[in-house]
């Protein structure tokens, strides 16, 4: 029998759930209050965190009033209040995470975001099959650094080398190649180039567990 991939990693923001709009309307009203008009972007260069990058860049826009760590907090805390209102799922996320149920294969999402709103969403999804999340707070180097996915399949017992992530920013691009996994992206306000074991797609809807297990040995 062929193989498949040991485990499948989502990413959450923008690639599980569409909660960037809802980024931009929280960043935008907290950058108002001082002065700045947010643009897309601004938006872009924030995309994929980590959230420390984030504040750190809205301290500097807004002309280096309050702090870094006062923009990270207030950030977190519009979009904690968004989340949990609801965001709605990203098109082909949740049929195919029903698809690797059905199959077997072990799932988990992996965030840049911290715990508050990755259990934000989770809450507001209860048909959700993960084994478990990570956020920011569950390493020590959020991504860019490969640390969360290197955790995710430590947890699961496999080699991150034969594990498929999926994810759509620049910034979770880098981690999840670096990570050594083979990696899909599903950009959206970025480009991402396809490489040797990245392939780029442009909606989760092309892919299923069939799909994925004829074009497995050509992807290795």
């Amino acid at each position: 029998m062929k193989d498949f991939y040991s485990a499948v990693f989502f990413d959450m923001d923008g690639l599980f759930v569409d909660s960037e709009p809802q980024w931009l309307i929280a960043e935008t009203e907290l950058m108002a209050e001082y002065g700045y008009k947010w643009t897309s972007n601004d938006q872009n260069y924030c995309l994929g965190g980590p959230l420390t990058r984030v504040g750190q860049y809205m301290y500097e826009k807004s002309g280096w009033v309050k702090s870094s760590e006062f923009f990270t907090s207030s950030v977190i805390e519009r979009m904690s209040v968004k989340l949990s209102a609801g965001a709605p799922v990203l098109p082909g996320a949740l049929e195919l995470l029903s698809d690797f149920k059905k199959n077997n294969i072990p799932t988990a999402l992996v965030s840049a975001s911290p715990r508050v709103l990755v259990d934000s969403v989770l809450k507001r999804i209860p048909e959700h099959s993960f084994s478990f999340s990570l956020s920011a707070d569950d390493v020590t180097n959020p991504k860019p650094d490969p640390e969360a996915y290197l955790l995710a399949a430590d947890k699961f017992n496999v080699d991150i080398r034969n594990c498929l992530i999926l994810e759509d920013s620049l910034t979770g691009v880098q981690a999840a190649t670096s990570s050594g996994a083979y990696t899909i992206a599903v950009p959206h306000f970025v480009k991402v180039e396809p490489r040797d074991r990245l392939r780029v797609i442009s909606s989760l809807q092309e892919l299923s567990y069939e799909q994925l297990f004829a074009s497995y040995e050509l992807d290795k």
